[in-house]
């Protein structure tokens, strides 16, 4: 676990003398150890170290600099014109990479705490992937399709019925225990609400995306004046050369998917959100648009690249990139090694570059919608009761996994940290080589020789939030609603389906591949619930929601919508689509009873209603009678296949 340096530690390493000015007794120690914020780790970078000074950078602090040894001191940070308050207020200016001018990155620390004008330190830390990064290619052969859709919830992407996390219709060839409804409840969004806006930018801060991709080259970002200018130039002069589709901040230059050590994970994390939706091609995604060019954009925030890569100084410097470059979202499927923080306030100290960054892209406002940007980590794949940083910092929404049973997977994080539980997929439920219990989505095709492939775990789980945060924001822009960040997070966390209800009694795994998990250790551990589409929407819209479920007629309470009295309400009929009736299958009309409303719904999905009542009176006021007030409101209902033994949320 990183820990700040000791007085001790500090004094053994002045007694050996590693630098005469150190001498200093113990005002000198206590100094180093202020300003040395972390420890080098066997993955810190041998050959620099991140300095943040107490001002900005001046010839006679960098001629200090140069005294303590600086080989070289350069800005951690390109500035962007128009921006440099922004940058001053969160201190992206006083940031410094300094190079070793002589073969001692410790010396050079060491002798960098002593100058006065530093005021913090850090050693290069790496971050990981928050998957196994095992690609299984898709085998071709899709599902035929369990659900009656209609036709305006239905996209012509062929390997749809292949995708549980969109529509779970408990399939057994998905996994023997599938289990209905078990996904993002989606459907119903994409047929009467938005697919996306391409306005709306999530910057996928991970491995390089295949930005020629056949089912992801219409929905990338392009840097038109880059794409429109002079190869090895920059041409909009924002300090990054070439820069089309995003850019690659590990090698400084053009973005790379298919070296060795690649994966794919950042181009199938990228398929998740944003594949072109019905163009009759592969997969579909949640806010890829309805084909009509109308999808969000991916932008690519390269951090990986190949075996390198994942430090905090390339992680801070792609943050800040997607900000200024126009992102509204960063999806990042990343985090530190379970247990390395356990605390805010220790990840922020050790990690001071990596936050700053993160708060100024929170404070860019980036879109019409809110007032800047949201970021969606990852809650780590350790199996740890608590989250990986970032992602567990209280103003970061933190995603874990579960499968298409409905259940925590045998990886993911849970507990403190944990915000919202998504799709993450799952390798080893029956049948469990067929490989669709986990998540399909798009890969390089120079890594597997297929276009497509499964993936497992929370990085697959933050990328289905990221992309239902970005369909929010394009359905609010549609709307013309405005929110602050903290609210727009809010509405998103809360946007959830109960979970807790079904952890009971153990889960089990084909041929004991994994150690049963004991359900109970997860109640109350997986943040609000699991993450619901549909809610979001209504959310955004101000909609009240009524949850029922599939199973036979049920009378649901409409008094928080009413009053207290709507009971003796006079109600004169319900409004409501042929549309919205087949999305829940409703073989009979709804209607009002004792103040409650009667519905019976035979599938899975969400759908509005308008009932109408009179307040005052039995019949309306009129110019021959006395009478009350047409009155209105406008619900929405959401039908599950959830329903637990004591009532449950319903």
């Amino acid at each position: 676990m990183n820990e700040r340096i000791t007085i001790s530690f500090i004094f053994l390493l002045l007694i050996a003398g590693c630098t005469a000015d150190l001498n200093q007794g113990s005002n000198s120690a206590s100094r180093v150890s202020a300003k040395m914020v972390n420890t080098k780790s066997e993955a810190s970078d041998p050959y620099f170290v991140l300095v943040k000074l107490t001002a900005t950078l001046n010839d006679e602090t960098l001629g200090a600099l140069k005294a303590a040894g600086a080989g070289s001191v350069t800005p951690v940070f390109t500035s962007v014109a128009g921006k440099e308050a922004l940058e001053h207020k969160f201190g992206l200016d006083r940031w410094y990479k300094v190079g070793i001018s002589e073969n001692d990155v410790d010396k050079l620390a060491l002798s960098l705490s002593l100058v006065e004008e530093v005021s913090a330190i850090e050693y290069d830390n790496k971050a990981t992937k928050a998957s196994d990064c095992i690609v299984y290619p898709y085998d071709g052969n899709p599902l035929p399709s369990t659900d009656t859709k209609s036709t305006a919830t239905t996209f012509n992407d062929p390997y749809l019925t292949d995708q549980w996390n969109f529509n779970n219709q408990g399939n057994a060839s998905i996994a023997t225990t599938a289990y209905k409804g078990a996904d993002i409840n989606i459907k119903d969004v994409w047929g009467s609400l938005t697919t996306g806006d391409p306005s709306i930018i999530v910057a996928v801060v991970d491995e390089g995306v295949k930005y020629n991709h056949p089912d992801l080259q219409g929905n990338m970002w392009i840097n038109s004046k880059e794409y429109n200018g002079k190869e090895g130039v920059d041409d909009d002069e924002n300090g990054y050369i070439d820069d089309i589709y995003g850019y690659n901040f590990v090698s400084d230059g053009a973005i790379t998917f298919s070296k060795s050590g690649d994966s794919g994970h950042g181009t199938h994390c990228a398929g998740v959100i944003s594949a072109v939706n019905n163009n009759n091609v592969g997969i579909s995604s949640v806010a890829g648009g309805s084909g009509s060019n109308d999808g969000v954009r991916i932008m690519s925030c390269q951090v990986f690249d190949g075996n390198s890569g994942g430090d905090s100084y390339t992680i801070a410097k792609a943050v800040k990139y997607a900000a200024d470059m126009g992102a509204s979202i960063i999806s990042c499927s990343f985090g530190y090694k379970g247990g390395a923080y356990l605390s805010d306030g220790s990840y922020s100290s050790a990690n001071g570059v990596e936050i700053d960054a993160i708060h100024y892209f929170e404070a860019t406002k980036n879109n019409d919608v809110v007032d800047g940007g949201i970021a969606i980590f990852a809650a780590g794949n350790d199996g740890d009761p608590y989250a990986t940083y970032p992602g567990a910092m209280s103003d970061i929404i933190s995603v874990s996994a579960f499968g298409p049973d409905y259940l925590p997977t045998y990886y993911t994080n849970y507990g403190p940290g944990c915000n919202i539980v998504a799709p993450g997929g799952e390798a080893y439920l029956a049948p469990w080589t067929t490989r669709k219990a986990l998540i399909l989505s798009t890969v390089p095709y120079e890594l597997y020789k297929d276009n497509y492939g499964y993936m497992q775990g929370t990085s697959m789980a933050c990328p289905h939030v990221s992309g239902i945060t970005a369909l929010g924001l394009s359905y609010a822009k549609k709307l013309g609603k405005t929110f602050t960040v903290k609210k727009f997070k809010e509405l998103v966390v809360t946007s959830a389906n109960d979970f807790d209800t079904h952890m009971v009694g153990t889960k089990e795994y084909y041929n004991n591949a994994e150690p049963a998990l004991q359900l109970k250790n997860y109640m109350k551990k997986m943040g609000t619930g699991s993450i619901d589409t549909w809610l979001l929407m209504m959310k955004i819209e101000g909609v009240p929601c009524l949850l029922a479920s599939t199973g036979g007629k049920q009378w649901l309470d409409i008094s928080p919508y009413f009053g207290t009295s709507s009971v003796n309400l006079t109600y004169t009929g319900i409004e409501m689509t042929d549309a919205a009736k087949a999305a829940i299958g409703l073989s009979e009309d709804p209607y009002i009873q004792y103040g409650r409303l009667y519905i019976n719904p035979t599938k899975i999905g969400s759908a509005k209603l308008t009932i109408h009542a009179i307040g005052g009176g039995t019949q309306l006021g009129g110019e021959d009678n006395i009478g009350g007030m047409a009155i209105s409101q406008e619900v929405s209902i959401i039908v599950r296949s959830f329903k637990s033994t004591n009532g449950g949320w319903l």
